[in-house]
């Protein structure tokens, strides 16, 4: 089977955290016996002069290809316009893409195009499905659906895309029921799920880890972008509640500087500490010194942040969004809450006076493997060609 995955949603060396996920996703089907696959990782870029920021000279120094961590991947870049609201995106990645894939073709005759994010991924590779005639998979994570399924200038395209694709993926029942409400196919949705590697994310010694990490007393960690859509501002709104209490958040993004302010406001001091972008190879290390984590989203598809920290027998706090209900299935794994900055604190000083059995937090993340996700992906894809065949 030659598999194409095609994601705008990839690493690379100046972003090492952005989609990891993804990539570990990939690279768990490249793994797979009888399995070959390439990834277009494709950089969208401003016109001259925004292009002269340093975020995208970044972007513009990267290789076209490259082999990533184990994996064969080419760069090619697309324009964006901004102030259009996406609504340019899918057509000139669709335009950028096709040279590209006519090349490829030449050495490399793929079976499937497997887009592991809705837009602008998805309506491209419907379109790339049906200039190659192969089939096509397009995965739902979260806010290709809940943003770009939502705005006026992008919902049709996304709505097309999905009923175009011949088979759709979903990161939770959740984010499943949420397409169906978008009007894409229920017959064609599977759902899913991440998957965590339980060796990496496991538990360790807290008080020591602590004390590595310079934090005396209760720690609480929340890992995801500064973005508001993250709701780092609830987390923090809460600590004056928690006396003694350190919140650390993983992450960096435009909110850094507002969450620093609202910090100073509420003389909460040293106890937020703004990590920045932490290596996904350190964020065990976090997660298993903390007494719990929260992350107070108001959208989600199932964040892979919830089962790593579930992994490393540290649970959770979070509202009802995405797919919460399919991770926090008992007391053990943490709690559902309001996305008020009182509804966290009540839930955080239950758990902090009465922690949960640490294997029984561990449980919660153990169903959801690597290996069971590339087992799942396997015959999800395999179906499609054999359908299509």
């Amino acid at each position: 089977m030659r598999v194409l995955t095609l994601s705008t949603l990839f690493p690379d060396a100046s972003r090492p955290n952005f989609g990891v996920f993804v990539e570990r996703q990939a690279r768990g089907l490249a793994e797979y016996p009888g399995v070959d696959l390439r990834v277009v990782a494709p950089l969208g870029m401003p016109p001259w002069p925004l292009s002269r920021h340093p975020h995208y000279r970044a972007l513009a120094a990267l290789p076209v290809h490259e082999t990533w961590r184990g994996l064969d991947v080419t760069r090619p870049r697309f324009t964006t316009l901004p102030a259009t609201a996406g609504r340019f995106h899918a057509a000139a990645l669709t335009r950028t893409l096709r040279p590209v894939l006519d090349r490829l073709r030449e050495t490399f005759a793929f079976d499937v195009i497997d887009a592991s994010f809705f837009f602008p991924d998805g309506p491209a590779a419907v379109a790339l499905g049906r200039r190659y005639g192969v089939p096509v998979s397009i995965k739902a994570r979260g806010a290709d659906i809940h943003h770009w399924g939502r705005a006026s200038a992008t919902a049709a395209q996304v709505r097309r895309a999905g009923q175009g694709a011949d088979g759709l993926l979903a990161v939770s029942a959740a984010m499943r029921d949420d397409m169906i409400a978008l009007g894409l196919p229920a017959d064609r949705i599977r759902v899913h799920h991440t998957g965590v590697d339980l060796d990496h994310f496991a538990p360790g010694d807290r008080d020591s880890l602590k004390r590595e990490l310079g934090v005396d007393g209760a720690l609480i960690v929340s890992v995801g972008a500064l973005i508001p859509r993250k709701g780092h501002d609830i987390v923090i709104e809460a600590l004056p509640s928690l006396p003694g209490v350190t919140l650390a958040i993983a992450g960096e993004g435009p909110e850094r500087h507002r969450l620093r302010q609202l910090s100073d406001q509420r003389s909460l001091g040293g106890r937020v500490r703004l990590l920045g972008s932490v290596a996904h190879a350190e964020l065990p290390r976090w997660l298993a010194a903390a007494d719990l984590s929260a992350l107070a989203s108001s959208s989600e598809g199932l964040a892979n942040a919830w089962i790593e920290s579930l992994a490393c027998s540290t649970p959770i706090v979070i509202p009802d969004a995405g797919g919460a209900r399919e991770v926090v299935t008992d007391a053990s794994a943490g709690r559902i809450v309001s996305r008020t900055p009182d509804a966290f604190a009540e839930a955080i000083r239950v758990l902090l006076a009465d922690p949960p059995g640490a294997s029984d937090t561990r449980r919660h993340a153990e169903r959801f493997t690597w290996t069971a996700n590339t087992a799942a992906l396997h015959d999800h894809l395999s179906g499609l060609i054999a359908r299509h065949r």
